[in-house]
């Protein structure tokens, strides 16, 4: 572990202590998986990356699938899929 993951799971550990000490029960389940996870949830403090490119990416694929239902031929869908991922751009610009 480097030093940002140890600062990282440091800061956390105490965030949990302070509420787990509090009368606030809306955090339970969280802390739970806290807890559970700690151990990966530190790492994130390792490189500062996150999955929100990849996640966003998702979403507008299944976006897209569900705005596509009832296109019967694939290249349908494949032109569709090209328009809401950059198409407009190519076509505006």
């Amino acid at each position: 572990m480097n030093l940002d993951t140890n600062k990282g799971r440091q800061r956390l550990e105490k965030w949990a202590a302070k509420v787990a000490s509090s009368t606030l029960t809306c955090f339970d389940p969280f802390l739970k998986t806290l807890q559970n996870h700690l151990a990966e949830i530190a790492n994130y403090f390792d490189r500062w990356a996150n999955s929100g490119f990849v996640e966003g990416i998702n979403n507008k694929l299944k976006t897209i699938t569900r705005r596509s239902y009832g296109l019967k031929r694939v290249d349908s869908i494949f032109r569709r899929l090209w328009l809401d991922l950059s198409g407009y751009r190519v076509l505006f610009a």
